[in-house]
């Protein structure tokens, strides 16, 4: 007698203003065979509207229930249901009762259920359908693989538009539930992580090709988002090197751009000693928006028109100064091998001789400043090379110490 259960997927919303449509979603999830548990996260629902209500939900934040009832404040309310939230989630996820989350929610109810959506690991399925998700989504989505569904109209009641949408999320999420990743041979590869950015592709793509027989070679476009994803799965243990190739957003963060990956950039090697092998790639731009975004501070720099959405401005001397006196601090406190390439040939592909952001005085500045203030040692070694970092032969060498790095 089988008595594995179907897994179990949470409907979680406010029932006080969206009980209709998560009645409807929870149904049909149900209908197709999988087990839902719906949960309450209204600030003003009535006892008993969900498998686990309001009060249940409320009372895990750490100054109880009262912290969200007590209070004549709608946002402090929403914020301490959230965290109440976040605290329910983990708890259950320990013990093996969540398989899949469904959201469904306006700014408040998104901004509830979202921080505990991301608390499922990564693959496990979770898809949230809000009214904000036609804007900037970054502070919902964080760095995992949460799904955003626009649901068009607003969530406010049933209709023949929002009947075919909610209808469309809760089939995808059985969908993800109900049908296995297709095995690809390489799950017993050990796990590496790339930088990219599309200025350093001949060269990410050129290492990913001599390694992907041997690793599973994941690859992060260095834009801010990439950056933090990729430092996130390395402090989780979920990757054996960093093949940081691409470490524009260094560059970015203390400069101002937009593809800023924040302050802890190459942190992961640094404080858990994994094993790290990279470059300069694209540390000679900083990226805006389209040209009506750049500050006015930067008035009369190089810029290059990338498309119409993304200007690139060409990094000084000071900057890159500072980019390398940052990724020195980092790297030299790691108690990994590390392995600093450097392409003395230019440093993305409109950084060589006839392209725009040419500047072999600039590019000094940053060798300098790293040969000066990097740590060399047994494990942690820089290597200076003739190539452009596009050249074939940077790969190679970049491949090279990946490999000697992980033997």
């Amino acid at each position: 007698m089988n008595n594995v259960l179907p897994p179990t997927a949470w409907v979680v919303g406010t029932f006080d203003t969206k009980a209709a449509e998560l009645d409807y979603l929870a149904g049909l999830v149900r209908a197709a065979g999988v087990r839902v548990v719906t949960v309450d996260v209204g600030t003003r629902s009535a006892p008993g509207a969900a498998d686990i209500d309001a009060a249940t939900v409320a009372s895990h934040h750490p100054r109880g229930a009262a912290a969200v009832f007590d209070t004549q404040d709608r946002g402090e309310a929403v914020i301490a249901m959230g965290d109440a939230l976040a605290t329910l989630v983990r708890e259950r996820l320990a013990a093996g009762e969540i398989q899949a989350m469904l959201g469904v929610g306006g700014s408040g109810g998104s901004s509830m259920i979202a921080p505990a959506m991301r608390l499922l690991p990564i693959g496990v399925p979770k898809l949230l359908v809000s009214t904000m998700a036609a804007g900037n989504v970054a502070a919902y989505v964080g760095v995992v693989d949460m799904t955003l569904m626009y649901p068009v109209t607003d969530i406010a009641g049933l209709n023949r538009l929002s009947r075919t949408i909610l209808a469309n999320a809760a089939h995808a999420l059985v969908g993800m539930l109900q049908h296995d990743t297709p095995a690809d041979g390489g799950q017993d590869k050990p796990a590496i992580g790339l930088t990219m950015f599309g200025v350093t592709t001949p060269c990410v793509q050129a290492v990913r090709g001599l390694l992907q027989d041997d690793f599973d070679a994941q690859v992060f476009h260095a834009n801010g988002a990439g950056g933090r994803t990729l430092e996130a799965l390395a402090a989780a243990g979920l990757l054996r090197a960093v093949v940081d190739v691409t470490t524009t957003e260094v560059g970015q963060h203390l400069a101002g751009g937009v593809c800023d990956a924040g302050p802890d950039r190459l942190d992961a090697a640094a404080r858990h000693g994994l094993p790290w092998v990279g470059s300069v790639g694209a540390l000679d731009m900083i990226n805006w928006g389209a040209p009506s975004t750049i500050p006015e501070r930067h008035k009369g720099r190089r810029f290059h028109v990338h498309n119409a959405d993304v200007t690139l401005m060409r990094s000084n001397a000071q900057e890159l100064e500072a980019a390398a006196r940052r990724i020195a601090e980092q790297l030299n406190r790691s108690p990994g091998p590390v392995r600093l390439l450097l392409p003395l040939g230019g440093l993305s592909m409109i950084d060589a001789p006839g392209q725009p952001f040419h500047d072999p005085a600039a590019d000094a500045v940053l060798f300098q400043t790293l040969e000066r203030l990097f740590v060399a040692s047994d494990t942690h070694r820089l290597i200076k090379l003739p190539h452009h970092i596009n050249d074939p032969a940077f790969a190679a060498a970049v491949a090279e110490q990946v490999r000697a790095v992980l033997v």
